[in-house]
């Protein structure tokens, strides 16, 4: 069996997680990373399980004789892309693997575009056909376009019912809050305010794309960058033209160091999306960013009060829930997936306290955007979830 996972779900989580309960004691790994040398030398050591990086599937499809006929994919959502490296690896060796099991607790974060790469490597196209065009014209219209390229899709009346009833008989959802003793999950939105200078230069930006300051200037050449540029601006510091730093405010630290005055040494994960929003951080508090395996080890030991992470680093898979019970949102991300795998990260089974998740969102700003956008796509993605639910309602009477 090959298990393809991210890189630290693979060399931290399954093997720790291997050695944890008694039922799998008997299964012994073997680890398929490192250098070349060392991924060989591990494809050569007899194992129940071997447990691979999904970066290097592609390295293991053209350079290594495949003979594995069951794959189990952690985070199959990682493989949404059809034009993914990843996903054209395993797309030319999938005819030789007789089972794929795959694992995602968010199979279609955007839009259910994302089925068609996922559901693919389950059945080889026969639910969702066998090309991503096919199913975008069986399904979809154009949504959002500008004259002939199309920047999204959104599904035909009924797609959705359809896709469901199409799938149904191979994916199943089953919700830690209906199975297991889960503990409550509090959400709050933090309110940061600007002050009227800072008010003044994000409108002068929102409005204008571009707005000079007394160190640099800010230029927006497109929305998509303009969206950015206001995103960094809402937390304080935007880069300019030249790539540097340019302070506009504190008022998100002020608010984080509230936060952490307030818990009174208990410890706080905080999530931030910029490197200069990191930067500023640990500039102004004692934290330790969350990395290795050794800070993994150590934030769930209790060792570290405030502790930083990334969601694209450490969003997936990681096992954080024995360190701490509250995240802070300092940066936002419009990534559903990795939003809610960051969030999971502590609220997930294990955890022996109510989770609390705080949003410093800054008022009137593009923060506020994001928030609503996040809120819009788990409407969607829960729907398919709850689709292809798990109907265990069965009393043990009519079981015994």
């Amino acid at each position: 069996m090959l298990v393809i996972a991210p890189k630290r779900v693979a060399e931290d989580t399954w093997p720790k997680e291997l050695a944890k309960w008694d039922h799998l004691k008997g299964l012994t790994y073997s680890l398929v990373m490192g250098s070349e040398k060392q991924r060989r030398e591990a494809l050569q050591k007899r194992a129940f399980l071997y447990i691979i990086n999904r970066e290097n599937v592609a390295w293991l499809v053209d350079n290594c004789r495949w003979n594995f006929d069951t794959i189990v994919i952690d985070e199959l959502s990682s493989f949404k892309s059809s034009k993914a490296q990843r996903f054209r690896a395993l797309k030319k060796v999938r005819p030789l693997v007789k089972r794929v099991i795959g694992l995602t607790g968010t199979p279609s974060p955007n839009s259910l575009i994302d089925l068609w790469p996922q559901i693919y490597l389950l059945d080889m196209g026969q639910r969702l056909g066998r090309f991503i065009t096919h199913y975008r014209e069986r399904f979809f219209v154009p949504d959002k376009r500008n004259r002939e390229m199309v920047y999204s899709y959104k599904p035909r009346e009924g797609a959705e019912d359809r896709i469901y009833e199409l799938i149904g008989d191979i994916c199943i959802s089953m919700k830690a809050t209906d199975h297991l003793n889960m503990p409550p999950l509090i959400s709050n939105r933090v309110e940061v305010s600007l002050g009227q200078q800072e008010r003044k230069v994000y409108d002068a930006l929102r409005k204008d794309m571009i707005v000079k300051l007394k160190d640099g200037e800010i230029d927006a050449v497109n929305a998509a960058s303009l969206s950015g540029k206001l995103l960094q601006m809402a937390g304080g510091a935007v880069y300019d033209t030249e790539g540097r730093t340019l302070r506009i405010h504190d008022k998100k630290l002020d608010v984080l160091e509230d936060l952490i005055e307030a818990a009174n040494g208990k410890p706080l994960l905080v999530a931030y999306w910029y490197k200069h929003e990191r930067d500023r951080i640990q500039e102004r508090f004692r934290v330790r960013e969350i990395l290795t395996t050794k800070d993994i080890d150590d934030w769930n030991a209790g060792r570290i009060p405030v502790a930083l992470l990334h969601p694209a680093a450490v969003g997936h898979g990681i096992n954080l829930q024995q360190g701490g019970s509250t995240l802070i949102w300092f940066g936002l991300t419009w990534s559903l997936e990795l939003y809610q795998q960051t969030n999971a990260r502590l609220w997930r089974q294990g955890q022996q306290h109510a989770v609390v998740i705080q949003h410093l969102v800054t008022t009137g700003t593009h923060d506020e955007d994001v928030m609503r956008a996040l809120e819009r796509k788990d409407m969607g993605q829960a729907a398919l979830i709850e689709a292809v639910k798990a109907r265990m309602e069965v009393s043990y009477e009519q079981t015994a």
